[in-house]
């Protein structure tokens, strides 16, 4: 059987399309099927990449060399937000079931199967058209294989230790702000500090960092796990690990740092689950974050977090998503 996932990733532009991309070549080498990653990337990428089999070659200005490769496939997943739809279409009468991520209803998609597994995917309306399945929601988030089993978070009475987490290139530069603000308030909290392989400011958190700060240099998916097991509480950006993060049921302190994470964003503040601290460039967002922080050193509250992160999200969405691609392929 002939499975393509097809990709985009690379230290400028962020690596969350090739996280939850493996995350569904897990679920299907999972069930006996190993796909072919094909990712339009650096070289920065292949430690994620560990044990996977992958190419990496610019298919955007290859396309012929792509639709070769793909062509007669059985599946073939795209997550770009690159491609246009004249793209999408070629893809579509080239394979037999097309599959595309989408995360706030960015094309009008050609026939194939539409997966949106954000929590607001489902508020968007998207147009109901013969050829076209959605499975929308976070019954759909595909997380790591390392999210499908969490063991029970221990909600402590004190908050002891944050977490903080903007990516893997942190590209606004929030690590060391956020930081230095930690430790000037709250001197005595753990500070575990995820520092991505892509981080162009690395001298400049550890300029920052104190006796109580942790940091954790690219750490995998078992460590990220791990990390988030032990912290109280997470500021975070709001892409992919927002999802991981729900899924251990971390009660967050959310930043948004690009426009297509708002959707995300406003759907777990809705539930109440996320504490929205707002846009990163926003002047008064360290005092929000301070305000945020007070709030959540009540434990009934983060407890009542963690309930509302857990019901909404298992992990398993990755299983499901290849069991139904499976069944739909050969229906």
């Amino acid at each position: 059987m002939k499975v393509f996932i097809i990709t985009e990733g690379t230290k400028n532009t962020g690596f969350g399309h090739i996280t939850r991309c493996l995350s569904l070549y897990q679920a299907f080498k999972e069930r006996g099927i190993l796909p072919e990653f094909i990712i339009n990337g650096d070289n920065n990428i292949e430690y994620l990449l560990k044990d996977v089999n992958y190419q990496i070659f610019n298919w955007l200005d290859e396309k012929s060399k792509l639709f070769e490769m793909i062509k007669d496939a059985d599946i073939a997943i795209i997550d770009s937000y690159l491609v246009d739809v004249l793209f999408y279409n070629t893809l579509s009468d080239l394979v037999k079931l097309p599959v595309y991520l989408d995360d706030n209803k960015r094309l009008d998609y050609s026939k194939g199967i539409v997966l949106n597994g954000n929590i607001h995917a489902e508020t968007l309306n998207y147009p109901k058209k013969d050829g076209i399945i959605y499975l929308l929601g976070t019954k759909y988030t595909p997380l790591r294989k390392e999210f499908w089993e969490v063991p029970e978070k221990k909600i402590k009475e004190k908050v002891e230790s944050i977490m903080i987490t903007f990516g893997g290139d942190d590209a606004k530069n929030m690590t060391p702000k956020i930081l230095a603000f930690l430790n000037d308030n709250y001197p005595n909290l753990i500070k575990n500090v995820i520092i991505g392989r892509a981080f162009q400011n690395i001298d400049e958190i550890k300029k920052c960092a104190d006796k109580k700060t942790n940091l954790i240099y690219y750490p995998d998916a078992e460590k990220m796990k791990e990390i988030m097991l032990e912290s109280d509480i997470a500021i975070s950006a709001c892409g992919q690990t927002l999802n991981e993060l729900a899924s251990v049921g971390v009660p967050i302190i959310g930043v948004c740092i690009a426009e297509n994470q708002l959707g995300n964003i406003k759907g777990w503040e809705k539930i109440g689950f996320l504490e929205y601290a707002g846009w990163y460039s926003k002047g008064n967002i360290l005092e929000k974050i301070k305000n945020m922080i007070e709030h959540l050193k009540n434990s009934k509250e983060r407890k009542n977090k963690f309930k509302i992160a857990r019901k909404f999200i298992d992990g398993k969405g990755s299983l499901r998503i290849s069991s139904k691609l499976l069944r739909e392929r050969f229906l």
